[in-house]
């Protein structure tokens, strides 16, 4: 299906629904908004899902796997063949978000959307989806990153994949990724789309020296001069300085939006990618919850660029899906609060009342 057609499949969340979870809230025997931004999550659920009662039973966690070819420019400290080797880790679930997972009760689905190489994914945990757009994208600083072509294909995978985990009963979809190299695609696409100084939203990924941060920060500048991606085209400027990962990604944004199911932001480079998708349709944004507010510069501007906001804010930047994973937790304890705490007309007390 042509990315026009699913963009008109998407439709507001149900401001009806939005208004019986709050109402719902307000009677929960509890001081009136004092659980704050995760009250505000099950509201914006209720919404997506256009019911009272939310569903939040099946988490997946899908991990969008892709190798950048601008690390030949020396933007990073680790190589390239990091990417294939933490993503057969994910198959067999010794990865540190694979053991967040576990804890937090999310199925891991670990995707192979442009590794530079062919994997085993062998792991008997979590199976590799094999969906390879690339093998990996081209150095962004001498040439687009992608054809509009390959891009417009690993959305529509992660679109694809939306759809797939709904019929086969997730409600609730986290976005994590793999790929060495991200952390300067990210920075790159965002300062496009934001109309922001490199300078301002590049940081040093998983441990860059000065000199590595300085390096790193002229790629991006070099790399937006030399393509002109267009602000208002986010396919344009994700195939010219993005990734196959964040094209998956900003997919699996839309595909939360097309299906009508909670996606779950993690670090700066899905923010990045939700930042893509939210400006090839607003009403994505509110398909959107983000778990933290990323280590990297551009994390928080971009959440608020978007109008969102982070329940944590503490220096995490491992990336992954680890932030998400870290949320999952507090989400569901949330949800069973809202669920099943009783009301004050049940336990015969006096309810708050709002004031200020």
């Amino acid at each position: 299906m042509r990315l026009e057609e699913r963009l008109e499949q998407i439709r507001p969340v149900s401001s009806e629904a939005m208004e019986q979870a709050r109402r719902r809230w307000s009677h929960v025997a509890k001081p009136l908004g004092s659980l704050g931004l995760l009250e505000d999550a099950v509201v914006k659920i209720a919404g997506i899902q256009g019911q009272e009662r939310i569903c939040t039973d099946g988490k997946a966690l899908v991990i969008m796997c892709a190798d950048n070819g601008v690390v030949a420019e020396g933007v990073t400290q680790t190589g390239q063949e990091v990417t294939a080797v933490v993503t057969e880790n994910f198959t067999r679930g010794t990865s540190c978000v694979c053991m967040m997972a576990e804890r937090a009760g999310v199925r891991v689905f670990p995707v192979d959307i442009g590794v530079a190489g062919e994997l085993d994914g062998c792991g008997s945990v979590y199976p590799l989806l094999r969906r390879k757009v690339a093998y990996g994208t081209k150095n962004l600083c001498r040439e687009p990153a992608m054809t509009r072509e390959e891009t417009l294909q690993a959305i529509e995978t992660g679109i694809l994949l939306v759809g797939q985990l709904k019929s086969q009963g997730y409600r609730i979809v986290a976005a994590g990724e793999m790929g060495i190299g991200n952390t300067t695609t990210a920075a790159a696409l965002s300062s496009v789309l934001l109309g922001a100084d490199p300078d301002l939203l590049t940081g040093r990924g998983a441990g860059l020296s000065d000199q590595g941060l300085e390096r790193k920060r002229l790629v991006i500048r070099q790399a937006i001069s030399l393509h002109r991606p267009d602000p208002r085209d986010a396919v344009d400027t994700l195939s010219k300085v993005g990734g196959l990962d964040l094209s998956g990604i900003a997919g699996v944004c839309l595909g939360g939006a097309v299906y009508r199911i909670p996606v779950i932001l993690d670090g700066v480079i899905t923010a990045a990618a939700a930042l893509a998708a939210c400006t090839l349709c607003g009403h994505v944004r509110d398909y959107l919850i983000p778990s933290h507010v990323s280590a990297e510069p551009a994390g928080r501007l971009i959440l608020e660029k978007l109008g969102l906001a982070a329940p944590i804010d503490g220096g995490l930047c491992l990336g992954e899906g680890t932030g998400a994973m870290a949320y999952v937790p507090m989400l569901s304890m949330a949800a069973d609060i809202y669920l099943h705490m009783s009301t004050f007309e049940e336990i015969q007390i006096e309810e708050y009342r709002p004031f200020g």
